[in-house]
């Protein structure tokens, strides 16, 4: 996308019927944006776990509202947990809390989040030691001249961002990733993906170029929406399914939804360091009675999909 920020096309929306309401779920954090007419209560859950395997965590996250973000530090590259500290730095300084942000800000916290990570590169005897590290969320932005806010999506590398409406599980982002390209270009199958010998190979990443090309995608935000922000130290242990049950039950762990997911991909081997944050949020105008956002009931769930009718569900 380049420095300037071009204009972002809003995609085709499908209201979804209406998914069964949920009871409040404990481990969530609640918070509440106001905008131009009435607010926005946003309830979120996050958990971050070196796993099994790995000696050191190089997963960060950030869920403050209303930015919503998991970074994944390049694992085999130097200073991984550094980079992935230094995306969330960058967005705390530039976004403000409880406020929507125009998306411009947005993609200016990414720009400089890759200034930053390409930063703690260093020489070195053996050459340079590149920094590098996923990045994938969700921000509630006001995109202005009366359109209204949007959630906007926004993806680097493999880490991913999902809809949930209660009874589907949806990929929004595509990952960029060589066995990606592969299966875009219909030379293998998503099951193949999953064993492919450059399954961990991504193609773009902060710190990797001068100049970062995010995907972007904007989602109107209305009534009750669900999102799921992950690195792939979910996604290599958990299916679509697998994650899709977890979401339909009910969740007891005191890290709420999130924690439930972290230990299920624990479970499962946990060969990587797995971080997810999970989102919900209700927008209506005059929503001041209180209720716990998981307590109200289904207005409109509006999804896209990016992808276009060709691609892969990841």
């Amino acid at each position: 996308m380049g420095d300037a920020a071009a204009p972002v096309a809003v995609p085709t929306i499908a209201v979804r019927p209406e998914p069964p309401q949920r009871r409040p779920v404990p481990g969530d954090v609640e918070g509440v944006v106001s905008l131009t007419r009435g607010s926005a209560r946003i309830a979120h859950s996050a958990r971050s776990d070196v796993g099994r395997v790995r000696a050191v965590n190089e997963d960060a996250f950030l869920a403050e509202a209303p930015v919503y973000l998991v970074a994944d530090g390049m694992g085999g590259h130097a200073k991984g947990d550094a980079a992935s500290q230094a995306v969330v730095a960058t967005f705390r300084r530039h976004l403000e809390p409880g406020v929507p942000p125009s998306p411009e800000q947005v993609l200016d916290a990414i720009h400089t989040s890759n200034e930053a990570v390409r930063a703690l590169s260093d020489e070195g005897e053996e050459g340079t030691a590149v920094a590098g590290t996923t990045l994938a969320g969700v921000v509630l932005v006001d995109t202005g001249d009366g359109v209204g806010f949007h959630w906007m999506v926004f993806n680097i590398g493999d880490s991913r961002v999902y809809a949930w409406d209660g009874r589907r599980l949806e990929q929004l982002s595509v990952d960029h990733s060589a066995v990606q390209e592969l299966v875009d270009a219909g030379l293998i199958g998503p099951d193949d993906a999953e064993r492919h010998p450059d399954r961990n190979v991504i193609t773009r990443a902060l710190g990797a170029d001068e100049v970062v090309d995010p995907d972007i995608w904007l989602i109107p935000a209305a009534g009750r929406q669900m999102f799921l922000v992950c690195s792939d130290g979910l996604t290599k242990e958990l299916d679509d399914e697998q994650v899709a049950a977890i979401l339909a039950g009910d969740a007891v762990h005191a890290a709420g939804m999130a924690g439930e997911l972290v230990d299920a991909a624990l479970e499962h081997g946990g060969r990587d360091n797995v971080s997810v944050v999970v989102v919900e949020s209700m927008i209506g105008e005059g929503d001041d009675d209180g209720e716990a956002t998981r307590d109200r009931g289904h207005e409109s769930v509006e999804t896209t999909r990016p992808r276009g009718e060709g691609g892969a569900d990841g």
